[in-house]
């Protein structure tokens, strides 16, 4: 049997490619539904070429060969006697299944940096606010400021406008002539113009009018403030305007989701734009055996190419001949994923946005002054040590959120690289999920 980690784009992928190939599949996501947060739905998927989604979908649920066990939240996973065990919590139970092989699919999360009133009543990221009415149906507020960068912001933008919210801005911090840097990576993805006349026709019809070289610097009391920013993100001169609002959704790219990985022994290394990801092979295969992993965790690089690795991973898993074609495909959809880093950087510039009193960690509500007194008072040299003085990253999220963050911090004011090895441990933790101690001890087997 194949447990396959995830039912986004990914997953799906996989796990249709495994079972049409004969194999046995169990598919886990934390949703009640199929999708992850692309595909994210309560009835149809919207956005744009979504009628993907439900042929995977159908696919999924008609296959004899894949059970799909939702509302499980993998937390865990080990190696006994030559297998690989899932440990999972559903409806509030810990259990665990036995498998021989392991594709994951864990896709990643809303990058965040900090910002005085990041923490505040109304401030998000684009993938919450795109969560609350794709999942629930709820806009988040009647006058929203969508902020950052990425191509990610246009499909939350044009979302909450259909959905019925007015979108007072929309800021993008980099310039979009930063794509004539990739004319090879742009001629060998043609099909990406499609998508980018069709959220323009969508900005068109909503009167949205994007802004480039502007970012969020603060919020409070519904009034962002807003600084011309350049592509280090410094900001240019001491001007401020301000734009109210009832939400800021602000996201700077996405950061991958490596805990599962990580507790497996899997290979990381640090990619071109600082972030985490794990090693693989031509097949999607990991440094560990019968662990395949594809998607986002590879690389951030969007769901065509997620797509793509995760068919590549089920055909391999389940012993399938790879297609050369398929193999072509991924190449070019990797070369619009280096010129996704190319175009839309997150420079170090906004470490002089926040200011001593600035939250950074929000789960422990550690303040830039404490990690820098940790620093200059108490002889702290890494995030490590600033993390046992200042408890920065041991909250319930355990510094998914602040960790590079607090690491950048700490280098910015030691004139120093955060190097591999600290962004990788920071990227890693023993739990996948947290769990308490009476719900373990009442774990069951379901083999």
């Amino acid at each position: 049997m194949i447990a396959i980690i995830g039912a986004g784009p990914a997953g799906l992928a996989a796990a249709v490619a495994a079972a049409r190939s004969g194999a046995e599949v169990a598919l886990f996501d934390a949703s009640t539904n199929f999708g992850g947060q692309y595909w994210r739905h309560r009835t149809d998927v919207a956005g744009y070429k979504a009628e993907r989604a439900q042929k995977y979908f159908d696919a999924v649920i008609s296959s004899p060969n894949i059970t799909f066990i939702s509302e499980a939240q993998v937390w865990s996973a080990e190696r006994r006697d030559g297998l690989i065990q899932i440990n999972y919590l559903q409806g509030g139970a810990e259990s665990f299944l036995t498998v021989e092989k392991v594709i994951l699919a864990t896709g990643a999360h809303d990058r965040t940096l900090p910002f005085p009133g990041w923490d505040y009543p109304g401030s998000m990221t684009p993938g919450a606010a795109q969560a609350l009415y794709k999942g629930h149906g709820v806009v988040a507020g009647k006058r929203i400021l969508i902020a950052g960068s990425g191509p990610f912001l246009l499909p939350v933008a044009t979302g909450l406008a259909e959905a019925g919210a007015h979108v007072v801005g929309l800021l993008e911090a980099n310039s979009p002539l930063r794509w004539a840097r990739s004319p090879i990576a742009l001629l060998r993805n043609p099909l990406k113009f499609f998508e980018l006349i069709y959220y323009l026709r969508l900005l068109r019809r909503y009167s949205l009018k994007p802004q480039f070289g502007a970012a969020v610097v603060g919020y409070e009391n519904g009034v962002a403030q807003i600084a011309r920013v350049g592509s280090s993100l410094r900001a240019k001169g001491v001007d401020r305007r301000e734009i109210a609002c009832d939400v800021v959704a602000v996201g700077w790219g996405f950061q991958p989701d490596v805990s599962l990985g990580g507790i497996l022994g899997c290979v990381e290394k640090v990619d071109r734009d600082g972030t985490v990801i794990f090693q693989v092979d031509s097949s999607q295969l990991s440094s560990q055996a019968n662990i395949w992993i594809a998607g986002e965790a590879t690389g951030i690089g969007g769901a065509d190419l997620s797509i793509t690795e995760g068919e590549i991973a089920g055909l391999a898993a389940s012993g399938s001949e790879i297609p050369k074609k398929l193999l072509r495909k991924r190449s070019a959809q990797h070369a619009f994923a280096r010129a996704l880093q190319k175009s839309y950087p997150v420079g170090d510039g906004w470490k002089e946005w926040i200011t001593p009193e600035t939250t950074i960690c929000r789960c422990e509500e550690v303040s830039q002054s404490a990690i820098l007194d940790s620093i200059h008072e108490l002889g702290a040299e890494d995030s490590r040590t600033a993390k046992l003085f200042t408890r920065a990253g041991m909250g319930l999220c355990q510094g998914r959120i602040c960790s590079r963050n607090v690491a950048e911090i700490i280098a910015g004011a030691r004139k120093c690289e955060v190097s591999p090895s600290e962004r990788i441990a920071a990227s890693n933790r023993p739990l996948a999920a947290p769990i308490s101690l009476g719900v373990l001890a009442d774990g069951e087997s379901l083999n």
